[in-house]
């Protein structure tokens, strides 16, 4: 019985350890379930919320340093990605040992062999005098290969995050660049540097408004037209009429955003938005859209005298003698001054400083870049004087992205509206202000045709694209008054004309008389004929294709145009 007993014991002890050791695994397995359960709730908390996602660290650590900013198309601008530094550190070999083997000069002379542009000497002081700091900030995988094979610890190699703008120069003004301490600069890349850099939206890329296509069109050019016109600068931009945007922004000499040096500082200046102009003749066709609006001219055929206007002691005279007397159509196919002085003195002061401030010319220009020059701008009250130049683009500054905004309401149907850098999408598009009458406009239309088929603007007249615009060429003042020897050329066009779609502005700075410009400066000359070669480039990228069938409807003042009466 005591064993009967003792083996009963022992069986009892046994299936209690069973059941303990069960139990034990049970809530073992309990406790791995619930962990397992609170990570997939985690796991599907952060998936369905975007604020799980921005919180953690690891989604960060996936998101790209600094955002990207591509064209209307999605075509990259400028993007970030992890690159070599090299950088010299004389503590690499402890704090009193030499932090070179070799001599300083040796290793600067290998390492200009790897860098053709650094400064061998300076680069030997720096290591001579043990002063730590960069040597260069952009290092190409074969090239930090062969650093490597020098062989001197002091020569760091760490990796950072650098920006890359993989087309190069092209619209450097519109882009800016990033400075060593990472934050934008210039152009829209300090515009857009908050949310470029902000986790929670640097994942999107920021479409721009600019076209490449266009703007390398545009770029090539006005690089072009400086080269045949031996000038100092060129500007241009491309305008979408009815929204505002800018396809193409263009400021030559250029700078390279990959490579920002002393040369590259001195480029950064911005023709098209910063700095400002007499922009000449290209203002008349504003003096006859206001006269035309506030019924000073109703008559189109009406004539006015083309004799120099006497005003004080000033004479204003045209460049050669047009005739005794012009109807307001000639005088913009021939640009007359004395006769827009004339429309603006009889449209009088403050109807025409009113339209001018309407167009937003007394004020910076309307664009997000922060490079915006202030107008030369006559004040508040204008002597006849002054009225009467400013009708022929004198007495007044502004930049060439003040004429291509008032040019766009000049052809769009009357209306003014900002200019942007953004890609907008349908219905986004500002609603703007009325400056002129849908009539004027229309008429406008008319008028700036008929200066490309008959008048300055010849040379800018692409078959089949119905072009139209007006030239202007004005001497740069300088101590003592104007510089005879030194003009601006602009031509200031829109396309097509039957329904105009597209602004174009062409500058050149400073050109000279050359065989290509038949020894002529004038902007039609040089300025309209790369309108001419531009549109049929962009044109058909744009949605715009040659149609010699179509044209804008000039019937009723082609009789009052002597040039066509011949035809």
């Amino acid at each position: 019985m005591a064993v009967a007993s003792g083996r009963v014991q022992l069986v009892t002890v046994r299936q209690r350890t069973l059941t303990m050791a069960r139990w034990r695994v049970l809530w073992i397995a309990m406790a791995f379930a619930f962990i397992a359960l609170l990570a997939i709730v985690r796991i599907l908390y952060l998936g369905a919320s975007d604020q799980g996602l921005r919180a953690t660290s690891f989604a960060d650590a996936l998101l790209p340093p600094r955002g990207e900013i591509v064209d209307r198309n999605g075509v990259p601008l400028a993007r970030a990605f992890p690159a070599y530094a090299l950088w010299f550190n004389p503590k690499a070999l402890g704090e009193d040992g030499d932090p070179l083997v070799r001599s300083p000069e040796e290793v600067a002379n290998k390492l200009k062999a790897i860098f053709p542009d650094l400064d061998e000497r300076k680069l030997a002081a720096q290591f001579a005098a043990g002063k730590q700091g960069y040597i260069r900030r952009r290092v190409l995988p074969e090239e930090a290969n062969r650093v490597q094979e020098i062989g001197e610890l002091a020569l760091e190699m760490p990796m950072e995050n650098d920006r890359h703008y993989p087309q190069g120069s092209m619209a450097a003004h519109v882009l800016g660049y990033v400075a060593a301490d990472g934050k934008g600069r210039v152009g829209m890349e300090q515009v857009l540097d908050d949310k470029l850099s902000n986790p929670a939206t640097r994942g999107t890329p920021v479409p721009l408004s600019i076209d490449v296509r266009v703007q390398g069109a545009l770029e090539d050019e006005l690089a072009r037209g400086m080269k045949l016109n031996q000038a100092q600068g060129a500007a241009g931009i491309v305008l979408d009429v009815d929204t505002g945007e800018i396809l193409a922004l263009a400021s030559l000499p250029e700078f390279d955003p990959n490579k920002i040096d002393a040369r590259g500082q001195s480029l950064m200046f911005n023709r098209v938005t910063n700095q400002v102009y007499e922009l000449g003749s290209t203002f008349k066709p504003i003096t006859v859209a206001a006269a035309l609006d506030a019924g000073v001219i109703r008559d189109l055929g009406k004539r006015y005298d083309a004799s120099p206007v006497k005003v004080g002691r000033f004479t204003i005279s045209d460049s050669h003698n047009l005739g005794s007397s012009l109807n307001p159509i000639e005088t913009l196919i021939h640009s007359s001054n004395t006769v827009s002085a004339r429309i603006a003195d009889q449209l009088g002061p403050e109807r025409m400083r009113r339209t001018m401030m309407d167009l937003g010319m007394n004020e910076r220009p309307y664009i997000e870049i922060p490079a915006r020059g202030f107008p030369l701008w006559p004040g508040k009250n204008w002597p006849r004087l002054t009225n009467m130049t400013v009708g022929f683009g004198h007495s007044i500054a502004v930049t060439p992205l003040h004429l291509a905004s008032a040019y766009a309401a000049l052809v769009n149907g009357g209306i003014w509206r900002p200019a942007t850098l953004h890609k907008l999408g349908p219905g986004e598009a500002p609603k703007g202000r009325r400056v002129f009458k849908q009539s004027t406009s229309s008429r406008m239309r008319q008028l700036l045709r008929t200066i490309a088929v008959y008048g300055t603007g010849r040379n800018a007249n692409a078959p089949g694209y119905r072009v139209g615009g007006k030239t202007g060429s004005a001497e740069k003042p300088g101590a003592g008054g104007y510089k005879k020897s030194a003009i601006v050329s602009t031509f200031a066009a829109a396309f097509p004309m039957d329904k105009p779609r597209y602004v174009i502005i062409a500058m050149l700075d400073e050109p000279k008389g050359t065989v290509a410009s038949s020894f002529q400066r004038t902007a039609a000359w040089n300025a309209a004929p790369i309108v001419g070669r531009l549109v049929p480039r962009i044109g058909p990228l744009i949605g715009v294709r040659p149609d010699d069938t179509r044209d804008v409807d000039i019937s009723d003042i082609k009789p009052l145009i002597p040039e066509a009466a011949s035809e």
